[in-house]
């Protein structure tokens, strides 16, 4: 559904990197690929979390989540969803969790205009 998105709001070639969770591999990634030949997807190295910005995003939610005290798991998923969307909400954070991984620079660089356009 993203990646579809995606391609509704994007012109031209659109490379995605995606981490190598099982939710990123199989048959629909596979028919979309077919479907939408200027849509490319890298994948991280295994085990190079240091890669991966969606580690800062989990860093500082953790941070947020460390002084909660759910009293059940309904409590504790409104409790990651909030410290989740508190962090999209900051585009400062996001480009934190960008630059403090270890992405090439042009990458980062890349990101952070892209961010930058689409928020406006």
């Amino acid at each position: 559904m993203f990646l579809r998105e995606l391609l509704r709001h994007l012109r031209g070639p659109v490379i995605v990197l995606l981490d190598n969770s099982s939710t990123h591999q199989g048959r629909p990634l596979e028919q979309l690929l077919r479907r939408h030949p200027r849509l490319q997807i890298e994948h991280f190295p295994a085990y190079a979390p240091q890669l991966n910005p969606d580690e800062g995003v989990w860093s500082l939610a953790k941070r947020v989540l460390a002084n909660s005290c759910p009293n059940d798991l309904e409590e504790l998923v409104e409790d990651v969803i909030y410290s989740i969307n508190g962090i999209r909400a900051s585009t400062q954070k996001l480009r934190a969790c960008i630059v403090q991984s270890e992405l090439p620079s042009f990458l980062c660089q890349s990101i952070a205009l892209f961010m930058h356009r689409s928020i406006r």
